[in-house]
């Protein structure tokens, strides 16, 4: 609890990948691939209870066994190819909705830290905003990009008045890491992004979102080169 807020953590996992199969019960490192994300997540001061959404039993007992709640199994409607994200908070909040605030957390985002998540809970509330999304920078400025006519020549995605590469504005992408939202404006809304939603700037070395084999092979490289 944080100013007196009842805060849910949830993290989904569904059986379906397509990009790595059972992506979330891959062996990396000592743990699962899901395991990252539940330990970090359980080392949080702020979160009153983690549960974890999956249309899959496996998924669950494992995610049972590393400590997090599974109160109830998604819905196979829910688990689809074209299922969102939205929904399946939605799902959550309607079977859960004793709680003021809820932070969604992907297994796909296994560098973010307990500091992440607590971080982006307190930058939230600490400015009374009804949502908070984990950004980090980007490598490439949108500024210097372009697409291509059908006569082949260059269209510049964004006006650009930027001679230097110094002289860019800082850009920001979404990271997937945390997305914190206060639960009704949440089922109003229907997503995490909207009028008033702030960000929690995290550095690119925490923001690896896995979702092909070579995500994963610089994970494994990354827990290597760091011990």
């Amino acid at each position: 609890m944080y100013q007196g807020k009842r805060i849910l953590g949830l993290i989904t996992a569904r059986g379906g990948s397509k990009g790595i199969p059972r992506k979330n019960l891959v062996e990396v490192g000592d743990k699962p691939l899901i395991g990252w994300t539940i330990d970090a997540a359980r080392n949080s001061k702020l979160l009153d209870r983690l549960v974890l959404s999956t249309d899959d039993e496996e998924i669950a007992a494992v995610a049972h066994a590393l400590g997090c709640e599974i109160p109830f199994m998604r819905p196979p409607e829910l688990a689809a190819d074209a299922s969102g994200s939205a929904e399946v908070v939605l799902d959550c909040l309607q079977r859960l909705p004793e709680y003021d605030y809820l932070v969604l957390l992907q297994p796909t985002s296994p560098l973010r830290t307990v500091d992440d998540i607590d971080g982006a809970i307190r930058v939230c509330l600490d400015s009374q905003a009804p949502a908070c999304v984990s950004v980090c920078d980007v490598e490439e400025s949108p500024f210097w990009m372009y697409t291509l006519e059908a006569s082949g020549g260059l269209k510049p995605i964004l006006a650009n008045r930027y001679a230097r590469r110094q002289e860019l504005p800082p850009v920001y992408v979404l990271n997937g890491a945390v997305y914190v939202a206060d639960t009704r404006w949440f089922a109003t809304n229907r997503g995490f992004l909207g009028e008033g939603t702030i960000a929690y700037v995290m550095p690119r070395s925490r923001s690896l979102d896995i979702d092909t084999p070579a995500d994963l092979q610089a994970f494994r490289q990354h827990l290597d080169a760091n011990g």
